[in-house]
């Protein structure tokens, strides 16, 4: 009885270990794609891609997503990883030439990445600080996706601009939720694939720095 304690202890040490490894894993390949999507953005931007070839990355990106997803338990799915960032990238090319033209348009971009990496290492960190199970948003976040892409879709018809700027507003705030989930999900053992944990990840900040960057240029005074 007296070694119970110490029994217990050392279970639980390694049972913690795959998920500990999940995490450096995933942070590890995050930060290398999210690089190299920086990279692409930028040759993007130098070639002066168009919106229609912006549009044939995206589009290829989410082929991707299912060939990431098919690949994720073996090597194949870090390069399929690093071709769907790339290809995601590449796609922001149009958008950034556009801001940056604005009188101010540095200082939106840096403001946006800024922002961004403010709302992802705070949501992280207190995930990771608290260790709360955030497993319990899943249904409302993605309804709320759900709606939002709907919304949007109606919204290439209707043009409306403040519906624009609270589809952004709503994206940014359900993406954030999604970092909470996501984070959960990894750290409570939901997620045991760093692969795909890396791709939920990558999406949730991808789309926060866009509609992040789209508020503060709708905002602007250029």
């Amino acid at each position: 009885m007296a070694n119970a304690p110490y029994m217990h202890s050392s279970t639980a040490d390694h049972a913690s270990i795959p998920t500990h490894k999940v995490l450096k894993n995933t942070y590890m390949l995050l930060s290398m794609t999210l690089l190299f999507s920086a990279v692409t953005a930028g040759i993007s931007m130098a070639m002066g891609l168009s919106q229609m070839g912006a549009l044939v990355c995206s589009l290829l990106s989410f082929g991707m997503i299912f060939v990431v997803n098919k690949t994720a338990d073996s090597s194949k799915g870090i390069i399929a990883t690093f071709v769907f960032t790339g290809l995601m990238g590449a796609a922001l090319g149009p958008m950034l030439n556009h801001y940056l033209a604005f009188n101010n348009g540095p200082q939106l971009v840096l403001q946006a990445l800024g922002g961004t990496a403010l709302i992802f290492f705070t949501l992280s960190g207190y995930v990771l600080t608290t260790k709360k199970d955030f497993s319990f948003m899943g249904g409302f976040l993605m309804v709320g996706l759900i709606v939002a892409v709907i919304a949007g879709i109606a919204n290439i018809f209707l043009g409306i601009p403040a519906l624009s700027l609270a589809l952004s507003a709503a994206i940014i705030l359900i993406m954030s939720g999604l970092i909470l989930f996501d984070t959960s999900r990894i750290i409570h053992g939901g997620e045991t694939n760093y692969i795909r944990a890396t791709v939920s990840l990558y999406l949730d900040v991808y789309n926060i720095f866009v509609h992040l960057l789209a508020l503060l240029g709708a905002t602007s005074d250029d």
